[in-house]
């Protein structure tokens, strides 16, 4: 008899692989989730809350979901970073600080997306306040005002929109120069030579058992030796706006960036501690949300919100830059990402799409209107539960189990 009850129990945990997703472009920082088994379901809503004007994205882990959002206004303004249960959406621990609405061009608020390693969440405000917080309960372990530790007189143009990236003992934070920090106490270990903002998160890869940093400044892509933050190489790539905002992709030895602004995107080698052009093309500008890689092609989003111009989502390849098809199904400047070989797409008016990777074209098996507003945020998909937020703070929760 007992087993006969144990063998259903053993049959329905393996209907669906999940993982977490603890920090921007989740747990391999790729875009690319590890759920499997997940179901084409976009009418479930499990639950919504409201977490305030942004567009930091969701990082979840052991059951908690972190996120931040400000209150909107100019007098009075504050910035809240949420801890909520992950599958009920109800506030575990929530801390709010004074903080002014960045604005500029956009609703404002945060843009940077909560790291977490294990008991402990890293959370960086607009205005450059970093906080180490105890994940159970919303403690303060230690805070650092970056904009003081970089010598700025105010945020950079965008404010502070990297999200915390962790490297072994160091959480790296862009703030104008890069900074490595002892992830424990908030003690700076090293400090890159200065560049105008970086607004999008570095990332980091081996080369000769050594650990590098690759950051795509306003100035330009910049490799950093992960052993004390100094410049290895640096290849200039401007736009016309003063903006860089992406993540590179590093795949072994290459490095692809993409910009907005009819910027386009280019593939490096480094090698010899240098940085050697493979090609430039124009066929992907992505705006604020990376591509994703998957094998040897890149799928994402090709243009800009506030110029004229294609806003497609396009599939090149990887290691020529050469287009393999543009969708012009009205998705606008959106974010994606992968799951189980499936792309989950979110529009900028708050359509979602799934539909199976292909390099031949995109072909939705779902498409629904799954949440209003403006949504430049990207999804995140985590045990289960499919998260979507938009501009104003509204944070809804799919379930895709069933």
């Amino acid at each position: 008899m007992k087993k006969i009850l144990i063998v259903p129990l053993l049959l329905s945990s393996s209907l669906l692989w999940a993982g977490d997703w603890p920090m921007w472009l989740g747990p391999d920082g790729t875009g690319v989730s590890t759920e499997s088994n997940w179901k084409n379901n976009l009418e479930e809503q499990a639950w919504k809350a409201k977490v305030g004007v942004g567009f930091s994205t969701v990082s979840v882990a052991d059951g908690k979901l972190y996120t931040m959002g400000h209150n909107g206004k100019k007098s009075g303004g504050n910035e809240t970073v949420f801890c909520l249960d992950a599958k009920t959406g109800k506030a575990v621990w929530i801390h709010s600080y004074p903080a002014p609405l960045v604005d500029y061009l956009h609703e404002g608020g945060p843009c940077s997306t909560p790291t977490v390693d294990g008991s402990i969440v890293y959370a960086l405000s607009k205005h450059g306040i970093l906080h180490a917080y105890l994940a159970k309960d919303g403690k303060i372990l230690w805070k650092k005002e970056m904009m003081k530790a970089a010598g700025m007189r105010k945020p950079p143009e965008w404010g502070f929109a990297a999200s915390p990236y962790l490297l072994g003992d160091l959480l790296l934070i862009e703030a104008g120069a890069t900074f490595a920090l002892d992830k424990k106490t908030g003690e700076i270990k090293w400090k890159s030579q200065v560049y105008r903002a970086a607004y999008g998160s570095p990332t980091s890869f081996k080369a000769a058992d050594s650990n590098l940093v690759a950051s795509l400044k306003t100035d330009g892509l910049v490799i950093l030796d992960g052993a004390n933050g100094k410049t290895l190489a640096f290849e200039k790539w401007e736009t016309s706006y003063r903006t860089n905002s992406t993540t590179p992709i590093v795949s072994g030895d290459k490095i692809f960036i993409s910009t907005g602004y009819r910027r386009g995107c280019a593939l490096f080698q480094f090698k010899g501690n240098a940085l050697t052009k493979i090609y430039e093309k124009k066929t992907l500008s992505t705006h604020m949300n990376n591509a994703i890689p998957v094998g040897d092609y890149l799928y994402g989003f090709d243009g800009n919100v506030h110029m004229a111009g294609p806003k497609d989502l396009v599939c090149i390849n990887f290691s020529t830059g050469e287009e393999q098809w543009r969708d012009k199904s009205n998705l606008q400047v959106g974010s994606l990402i992968v799951a189980d070989n499936r792309i989950i797409a979110l529009g900028q008016r708050g359509e979602a799409a799934i539909a199976p990777v292909s390099p031949t074209g995109f072909k939705p098996i779902v498409r629904e209107q799954v949440i209003g507003g403006r949504c430049w945020t990207s999804p995140v998909l985590a045990n289960g539960y499919l998260y979507l937020r938009n501009s104003r703070g509204d944070l809804v929760c799919l379930d895709l189990r069933r």
